[in-house]
């Protein structure tokens, strides 16, 4: 069975919308502002995806297409089951949470590690750039409000998270620039030994 990821559905949504090639789908996902929320900065990354697709039976090669100079170009179209696979996908993501592990929350894990000034100006940082990311996608959702919202609707979503992302770590920040928020890394090094024996 096909890993079920984000980019596999995007893959499995286009071949079925019309038969197109890797590059085409490429093309597709940033134009639509899918990449904001699907990751395809690496082309060799969907060129594996859609040789697992392919691989499983859920999207086929319909024809290869050469255009002038151009290398040629294999097009590929989803199955019945590769539609079938895509729609049990999208209610799947959207029924039931998968557990994520970001990168982030693992920081915040081992926070201890370094001072509570590091922390603040690394939050800091962090702050700077999701306010400034909360306002491009705003602008971004104020520029496409004649399209039907229905197209927009991740990019709400996305607005929803990172106003909650700004909100708790301005509050963090706010804590360890007034001190409600700090530690020893000694004395939690101390802590870490007592519980341990």
């Amino acid at each position: 069975m096909t890993q079920r990821s984000g980019l596999a559905l995007a893959v499995l949504a286009l071949a079925a919308e019309r038969p197109m090639h890797p590059y085409r789908m490429q093309q597709l996902i940033r134009e639509r502002g899918k990449d904001q929320v699907i990751n395809v900065g690496q082309r060799s990354q969907l060129y594996k995806t859609i040789d697992r697709l392919v691989r499983d039976g859920l999207l086929v090669e319909q024809a290869t297409e050469r255009e002038h100079a151009r290398p040629e170009r294999t097009v590929y179209t989803a199955t019945e089951a590769g539609v079938r696979t895509a729609v049990e996908w999208t209610v799947d993501m959207l029924a039931a949470p998968r557990r994520d592990f970001p990168e982030f929350t693992a920081a915040l894990a081992y926070l201890p590690l370094i001072t509570p000034e590091v922390a603040l100006e690394a939050l800091g940082t962090r702050l700077a750039s999701r306010r400034a990311e909360l306002e491009r996608l705003r602008a971004d959702l104020a520029g496409a409000g004649h399209l039907p919202r229905l197209v927009l609707i991740e990019g709400e979503y996305a607005v929803a998270l990172l106003e909650t992302d700004v909100r708790w770590i301005a509050s963090l920040v706010d804590d360890l620039r007034s001190g409600a928020l700090t530690w020893d890394r000694e004395e939690l090094l101390e802590l870490a030994e007592k519980f341990e024996t």
